[in-house]
């Protein structure tokens, strides 16, 4: 136990812009200590960079019992493969099989590591404290640089053959639209035509100087609330809660986007699914933006190494 009071663990948000890195207890979601490193091209760089801090923290701060890493992908996550936690075929320059837990485990030998996607892990925090708390079946989507999706169904993250790559969906787009998308995988997919990257080609201008009123805001809204309606359709989520950077960008602001994304939700499911939650007024509460901020990747890496350590 440390001299803080609890038991320490290790927390690391690995984001295709930045790696986050913290310190909490075996309980909460209070960080003691918290670093950023610039994710860059050079993963054995990176990586060298969180070991050491971490290990410097741990002299300081008592020892580290668990490890929580939540990262951005695909990744490996099957525990009994030769693979498990290396990056696989990420568009990310420099980080192909790029292998994340082995630094940590050579630094940290015999310290339990829990292993996530970037998204499932904010999920996991805003199921624990934020704005999904008590929920059992929600998704969590991020739309930054790139686009993310994850969450829990019947009380547990959502897995499968590998994990859910939401952003990568396929959409219906708009009329007359032969924007190509940004996607060097496919396109015209979710992240290809809604991503921070999507719309600045779109509109030829950073999102942040892009006016409200704007052909490329609306066409962004407009797919947004295609592939909302594709979530709720086919996962019937209790709520969705989305973060990242694009929604509260530039000069439309978070209210506005998320009321225009509402509304056109509503439009495209046409009355036909009669729950109080997609009314006009439910949906205030169904499509939210997340409580915990920038911080719920980190806090759910957090959540990740509290739950191995309670699992040892």
């Amino acid at each position: 136990m440390s001299a803080l009071g609890g038991q320490l663990v290790g927390a690391i948000e690995a984001g295709g812009t930045k790696f986050v890195c913290a310190i909490g207890r075996e309980w909460g979601c209070e960080l003691l200590a918290r670093q950023t490193f610039a994710t860059g091209d050079d993963p054995s760089r990176v990586m060298l960079e969180v070991t050491s801090w971490l290990q410097e923290r741990q002299s300081e701060l008592g020892r580290l019992r668990a490890l929580g890493v939540a990262t951005f992908g695909p990744v490996d996550l099957a525990a009994d493969s030769l693979t498990w936690g290396r990056i696989t075929t990420t568009p990310k320059r420099g980080w192909q099989q790029a292998d994340l837990v082995g630094p940590l485990r050579r630094a940290f030998p015999g310290v339990p590591i829990g292993l996530d996607t970037d998204v499932n892990g904010a999920a996991l925090g805003e199921q624990r404290w934020g704005a999904a708390r008590g929920l059992s079946d929600f998704v969590y989507v991020t739309v930054g640089t790139g686009i993310g999706g994850g969450g829990m169904s019947g009380g547990h993250l959502l897995h499968g053959l590998l994990h859910p790559e939401m952003g990568h969906m396929f959409l219906p787009g708009t009329a007359e639209d032969d924007f190509p998308g940004v996607c060097p995988f496919h396109g015209r997919c979710w992240e290809g035509l809604c991503s921070g990257p999507a719309i600045a080609k779109r509109a030829g201008c950073a999102v942040e100087d892009l006016a409200p009123d704007s052909d490329a805001w609306a066409k962004t809204i407009e797919c947004m609330a295609q592939a909302i309606v594709n979530l709720t359709c086919v996962l019937s989520p209790r709520r969705i809660v989305l973060g990242g950077s694009v929604r509260k960008a530039g000069r439309l602001g978070e209210e506005a986007f998320f009321a225009r994304v509402r509304v056109g939700v509503r439009e495209l499911l046409g009355g036909y699914i009669g729950a109080v939650e997609l009314s006009e007024r439910g949906l205030e509460r169904y499509l939210v933006p997340p409580v915990l901020g920038d911080d719920a990747g980190v806090c759910g890496a957090l959540a990740l190494g509290q739950d191995q350590l309670r699992a040892v």
